[in-house]
């Protein structure tokens, strides 16, 4: 029988849940890495027992992990056992080493972007928010990091090169944080047009690369965002997620700080369908693994209270691809429940029925095995949980 892993990054640490295809059963792994913040944790698609990590701290900075036997062990690539530096003995070694891109060539005009305050600021490198493991190599894996730019290794993490054509691209300068920093949180690679990715910033919008990231062009037709300048510019959207319909890839969807949108022309252009939902502000969105119009968000009551509407907590699902939804609520807590569900922090498997998972920040890891109808808690107190991936074994 087939079984899942289910990844979980945390305030304090990462989790490994494992179960069988009835998923009723759960076995907790961790905490790996306790006390660190685990922003990301994603298996390998091409060797399910490739696990990359990316673990950081305010004290000890940025530490690329990765691990070969599904996450029983782990270790830091390019960083040879026991070798040290600085205080609390913060590993060196050339896989925690995230450089942008300074060569006269690619990297003179990339120096500085917007700050909050509209000045032109330094890019810093400060974590990484999200890794992608390629489709088909194990040994090549994305990382998207803040301040914000897209890293590449083909090594297995032992060294990162920036894919510097994004923020070339002409807008880099224009773009400026959001509320939680200015960070490049979503890779998505498309699974049968080689060489498309698509990645979404906070606060600067969504881009696509048809070449392998060697060039860029941002895909904003049809947002709109009242709280800058120009509503409808290029630039400058606080995308919180974008999601792809792996049977329709040139399906996405977006949960944007306002708005559930909807393209159907691989992010050409946009319409929103956020219709009856109860608010549009949110930080997930998902897709059906065999039902590519079939969508989950979880709404937030708004961006200055990052909390469930009415103290229940509800995922909603569309079966035609937004604009019409239902409120999934067996085995969710209907009172007094005030949590958040971050952007990274749901994932579906490939089973049939399909598995839908989502982790929140009061600790919860929530499992519904029959495509959202209902939910159990897989695990309940947890440090806050950053990130959710599954893999399908």
């Amino acid at each position: 029988m087939s079984g899942v892993r289910v990844l979980v990054g945390t305030k304090k640490g990462a989790f490994i849940l494992t179960s069988d295809g009835k998923r009723e059963k759960w076995e907790v792994s961790g905490p790996h890495f306790a006390g660190w913040e685990m922003y990301h944790l994603k298996g390998s698609p091409a060797d399910p027992n490739r696990i990359y990590a990316s673990q950081t701290s305010g004290w000890f900075g940025q530490i690329i992990q990765r691990s070969d036997d599904g996450g029983k062990t782990w270790f830091q690539p390019g960083t040879p056992p026991g070798e040290t530096t600085g205080p609390g003995g913060m590993p060196k070694g050339e896989s925690n080493k995230f450089v942008y891109d300074t060569s006269p060539e690619t990297g003179k005009p990339l120096t500085t972007h917007q700050f909050y305050d509209g000045t032109q600021h330094p890019w810093e490198f400060k974590r990484v928010w999200h890794l992608e493991p390629s489709l088909s190599d194990p040994d090549t894996v994305y990382a998207g990091v803040e301040d914000a730019a897209l890293f590449r290794s083909t090594n297995g993490g032992k060294t990162w090169e920036e894919l510097s054509g994004l923020r070339g691209h002409g807008t880099g300068p224009q773009w400026q944080p959001g509320a939680g920093g200015m960070c490049l949180h979503t890779i998505v690679l498309d699974p049968k047009t080689e060489g498309r990715i698509f990645i979404a910033i906070s606060a600067a919008g969504a881009f696509r690369s048809d070449d392998a990231g060697k060039t860029w062009k941002p895909i904003n037709k049809g947002l709109k965002s009242q709280y800058i300048p120009n509503p409808e510019a290029e630039v400058g959207h606080c995308v919180h997620r974008i999601a792809q319909a792996k049977s329709r890839p040139e399906l996405l969807y977006m949960q944007k700080h306002w708005d559930v949108m909807r393209s159907f022309d691989a992010g050409e252009t946009w319409t929103e369908v956020s219709d009856n939902l109860p608010t549009d502000f949110g930080f997930v969105i998902d897709v059906h693994a065999h039902e590519p119009e079939t969508i989950y968000v979880v709404p937030i009551k708004s961006d200055g209270e990052h909390f469930v509407p009415d103290g229940k907590l509800r995922v909603y699902r569309s079966r035609t691809g937004g604009n019409e939804w239902e409120e999934l609520t067996k085995g969710l807590p209907q009172s007094n429940c005030y949590v958040n569900v971050l952007r990274d922090a749901m994932a579906v498997d490939a089973l049939d029925k399909c598995g839908v998972y989502f982790g929140t920040s009061g600790g919860q890891v929530y499992c519904s095995a029959d495509a959202g109808d209902s939910w159990a808690p897989i695990v309940r107190d947890l440090p806050a949980v950053y990130s959710v991936e599954v893999q399908t074994l």
